[in-house]
């Protein structure tokens, strides 16, 4: 009996010996893999890391990694004619600018079609910073009547660029996180009046705005006026610099033969769009802008 038992122990040893030691085997192998690739991952993210800090690291993509990769492409605010991105609007004053920020701005937060292009609804932030509230009033009872508009806000004091501005309009989109527009009317009531003469201070200004238009994928027009001496090519009547529109996404130029026409051409060019040329002709009662024909071949 004791001996049946010595060799039943016997046997149950070397059975769980057995089993031991073809299970850890098994685990080591199975195992070994995964501990190799995470210390492969882990290696290459070190080596990453170590890459990025080196002040000689310069990040790069290949063509192969942009054909590869598949970006979000947003549509335009107004489609054909207002991309996502960040333009002047220019004209000479009293032309009708403000007038057609308001028509634009009304017609985006209510997704209105505008003449003959889709728009897509968003809400919009104006800041009309060369007006006040009653006379906003007034100008959009003129043009809309008693339509309202529950998505365009109104702004007639504003922080200067550098100094709050930036941190008001990020505010704003938090609040309204499906902001679409931003209209800076004008540019001037936004800068502090350093560099205004000068390429690297104009590029400045607008490449500020555009850095939140990009960050936060929204659309802004900067309001601004043209130069007194003549030219042949329309947006050479940007005031100021080239800086201007080297920092912007594009330009609108708004313009009259004589001042008190009811008719004006909108030229419009882009990095995202066709140069097209739009005549315009502006209802004497309401003082909305109406379209009376489009040219692309300029």
């Amino acid at each position: 009996m004791n001996k049946e038992k010595e060799m039943t122990a016997v046997n149950a040893s070397e059975a769980t010996e057995a089993q031991q030691s073809s299970q850890p085997d098994n685990i080591i192998t199975e195992n070994s893999g995964k501990i190799k690739s995470f210390d492969e991952d882990y290696d290459l993210y070190r080596r990453e890391m170590l890459r990025q800090i080196d002040p000689t690291y310069l990040e790069t993509v290949t063509m192969q990694d942009l054909y590869n990769t598949v970006y979000e492409r947003q549509s335009g605010l107004i489609e054909g004619l207002l991309p996502r991105g960040t333009y002047l609007f220019v004209g000479s004053p009293k032309v009708g600018k403000s007038f057609m920020m308001a028509q634009l701005g009304y017609h985006i937060s209510t997704g209105t079609p505008l003449w003959d292009y889709k728009v897509h609804k968003a809400p919009v932030l104006y800041f009309a910073l060369e007006d006040d509230y009653p006379r906003l009033q007034q100008r959009l009872y003129q043009m809309f009547g008693t339509n309202e508009a529950e998505d365009l806000h109104f702004a007639t004091q504003s922080k200067k660029l550098g100094d709050g501005l930036e941190t008001q309009i990020e505010g704003f989109i938090n609040a309204h996180p499906k902001t679409g527009l931003i209209i800076i009317d004008t540019l001037k009531r936004v800068r502090d009046g350093s560099n205004e003469c000068s390429y690297a201070g104009d590029y400045d200004s607008v490449a500020k705005l555009k850095a939140i238009a990009d960050k936060r994928k929204v659309s802004m027009l900067i309001v601004h006026h043209t130069r007194k001496l003549p030219s042949s090519d329309k947006f050479d009547m940007i005031s100021g610099t080239n800086g201007l529109l080297g920092a912007a996404d594009g330009a609108f130029v708004l313009s009259k033969k004589h001042r008190t026409d009811n008719e004006a051409v909108l030229d419009i060019t882009g990095r995202d769009q066709q140069d097209m040329r739009l005549k315009l002709t502006r209802n004497t009662n309401s003082l909305v802008w109406e379209l009376d024909s489009v040219e692309t071949e300029l």
